[in-house]
């Protein structure tokens, strides 16, 4: 069997214009980055506005293993096995970072027959859209520095300046530095903490603004530090906001490319799951719902990551319905939670499932086929979701393509047509802050209790007094496990959730509570994939996968 990297070598693209003739978008409204790849003018909106919405499934997945499921492989092949069976199909995914790409998962672009190309582009610089958000966020922190170094007309308080510093790469050493040092010539020394851009608050507003000028109005409510006597210093007070769009102006648009059977797709924004919301751009998906008949995107890590994110902030604030879900499953992740064994790893899928089913909309588990799945193992997965009333479909996307997919697909469509979303959000945002927290953490947890240090407490008096306390909730949490314990798998129940801190993102419009170990700047493994990658006299890469 061929690499990944051989079988996206081995593809022939068909040339960008032609993917977006097949999509629905005119010549004119594609803005050619090469051959292969390109950005759509968000002037087709005032074409496609009146058409009506596509079908929306969202694919997500139980809690995975450091190698990932292949969720985005199947979220992938789903939408080549849909265009397949002739539905009119487009596909919505983030855009790898290049943190991950270079420590432990590798590239971030699908797999096998089930790629988005150019492959080696996507997973790289791609069009520069990370780029452009490392260089609005750090604009930013470089004028509130300034700023101060010049006189500090705000009485900005040193000590709580909340605006970090960015960069596309996993690198814990710059978790908490000192900048400033050096003398008066060298800026006002104090702490200074780096994030990874998909961390970054621009990425989110970046995937949540609906156009430019909702853009700029998300830009200029973000919070960078707070006066000694507690008023909070924004982007537009520092007057930022105008340079950061500039920045951001192409950024804002979707990048649109391939799958390896030639199935359009967008390919925009790239917020982590386990920090931020999780999913791509909503301009990408609803320009995709005006002009596809079904849409296939996919929400980062487990339903009690991704999914609740995807359905209680993304579809609150883009007010969208959507009309199915994909749990992927794999033998290897139920082993994991099972400590070894495949029947002990069932709770956590049950779990996943319940956790959906909170939403009312329709579900399917997608068995992703490995090589060494053993036929009783299979079973044993279709026999549990059999009990249950929820249709399941083994998928062998990654060797076979879309063509792997088909039953999968198949079922798909009969489950949105002859079950109806009920789609429901999962709190009242107008409940209390620790009642959206509490509610995530029992419901979607299963946790028995929250407890919150002084910090915490402190943030929620705080997000009171400045009217924020009515933003939904983005739990910062571990993807591993149900819990804050990246140790606890399975389906632990009754556990304790810790919130340390809680970080306002007032222009992306959500809290983000701090839980257990994570951070929002990952660090590299003992062995980081980049080891392997390399480049030939002939331009050739290798070790993206």
């Amino acid at each position: 069997m061929k690499s990944d990297i051989e079988i996206a070598r081995s593809a022939k693209l068909e040339d960008i214009y032609s993917i977006a003739k097949k999509a629905g978008i005119n010549k004119d409204e594609v803005i050619s980055w090469g051959d292969y790849k390109a950005k759509i003018s968000l002037k087709i909106f005032n074409r496609i506005k009146s058409n009506n919405d596509g079908k929306l499934i969202l694919v997500t997945t139980l809690n995975p293993t450091p190698e990932g499921e292949g969720k985005t492989t199947m979220t992938i092949g789903l939408a080549q096995a849909l265009t397949k069976l002739g539905k009119k199909t487009m596909l919505c995914i983030r855009e790898p970072s290049l943190g991950p790409i270079m420590g432990l998962k590798g590239g971030a672009a699908g797999g096998g027959y089930s790629q988005v190309l150019p492959m080696e582009d996507i997973n790289l610089h791609f069009t520069g859209d990370m780029h452009a958000i490392t260089s609005a966020h750090n604009l930013l922190a470089s004028l509130l520095d300034n700023h101060v170094h010049h006189g500090d007309a705000f009485h900005i308080d040193p000590r709580y300046i909340v605006w970090p510093r960015v960069l596309d790469i996993s690198d814990r050493a710059l978790r908490k530095v000192v900048v400033g040092l050096g003398g008066p010539r060298d800026g006002v020394p104090h702490e200074e903490e780096f994030a990874i851009t998909p961390a970054s608050e621009i990425m989110a507003i970046l995937c949540l603004s609906e156009d430019l000028n909702d853009l700029k109005k998300r830009l200029g409510r973000v919070i960078v530090a707070y006066t000694y006597d507690n008023k909070p210093i924004t982007a537009s007070d520092l007057k930022a906001v105008g340079a950061m769009a500039v920045l951001l102006k192409d950024a804002l648009k979707p990048n649109l490319v391939q799958t390896i059977e030639g199935t359009p797709a967008f390919i925009h924004g790239g917020p982590f799951a386990n920090i931020a919301h999780g999913t791509n751009s909503l301009i990408a998906t609803k320009m995709a719902l005006k002009l596809a008949d079904y849409v296939v995107t996919e929400a980062g890590f487990g339903s009690e990551l991704g999914a609740e994110k995807f359905f209680n902030i993304v579809c609150r604030t883009g007010k969208l319905k959507p009309d199915a879900t994909v749990l992927v499953v794999s033998i290897r992740a139920l082993k994991r939670n099972g400590e070894g064994d495949i029947k002990n790893g069932l709770p956590n899928l049950e779990k996943h499932l319940e956790n959906l089913s909170s939403f009312s909309v329709p579900v399917i588990v997608a068995l992703n086929h490995f090589i060494d799945d053993k036929n009783e193992e299979i079973e044993v997965v279709e026999n549990f979701c059999k009990s249950k009333n929820i249709p399941v479909a083994v998928a062998d996307i990654w060797e076979q393509g879309g063509e792997g997919g088909i039953e999968l697909a198949g079922k798909l469509v009969s489950l949105i047509h002859n079950n109806p979303s009920k789609f429901h959000y999962l709190y009242d945002i107008n409940a209390s802050v620790k009642e959206k927290i509490e509610t995530i953490a029992k419901k979607m947890y299963g946790a028995g209790r929250v407890v919150y240090t002084v910090t915490a407490e402190r943030d929620i008096k705080l997000c009171e007094e400045l009217g924020l306390d009515k933003l939904p909730i983005c739990i910062a949490k571990t993807q591993y496990s149900l819990s804050d314990d990246a140790k606890c798998l399975g389906k632990p129940e009754g556990f304790k959730i810790t919130v340390r801190e809680i970080k306002f993102s007032a222009g992306a419009g959500f809290l983000v509570p701090m839980t257990g170990k994570i951070t929002t700047m990952p660090g590299l493994p003992a062995k980081p994939t980049s080891e392997n990658i390399d480049i030939n006299d002939e331009g050739n890469i290798s070790g993206l996968y």
